[in-house]
């Protein structure tokens, strides 16, 4: 699947070590154009993660997976990106960083659902 959004919100650089070796994952919550604009947090994850191409603003062409698993009797999606493209002009860096939080809470496991 493809998506074209504008970057709206950098989350925290999450990295670790696996089976498999280091890994490192960036989530981005990105707004889609319309009537009704969406936001999706879209997960980059390894060499994918471009910060020139990553920054609030920037108009994306995002090619992207949608996988969803069962855990404990719950299901996750996740929307994993496997292609990241600028879509247009990189936007003009304003040279301040978001530092808001947006974790809701609620849920039993801190999840905001």
């Amino acid at each position: 699947m493809q998506v074209s959004a504008k970057l709206i919100q950098l989350l925290p650089l999450q990295t670790g070590t696996g089976r498999n070796g280091q890994w490192k994952k960036q989530d981005i919550i990105v707004e889609t154009d319309g009537q009704y604009p969406k936001k999706i947090c879209i997960s980059v994850w390894g060499d994918k993660i471009n910060a020139d191409l990553l920054k609030i603003g920037n108009r994306l062409k995002i090619d992207f997976d949608v996988e969803s698993r069962e855990f404990n009797g719950r299901w996750y999606t996740d929307v994993k990106a496997w292609k990241v493209e600028l879509d247009g002009a990189p936007a003009a860096d304003d040279g301040v960083p978001f530092s808001g939080d947006y974790n809701d809470g609620g849920g039993e496991e801190g999840l905001p659902f």
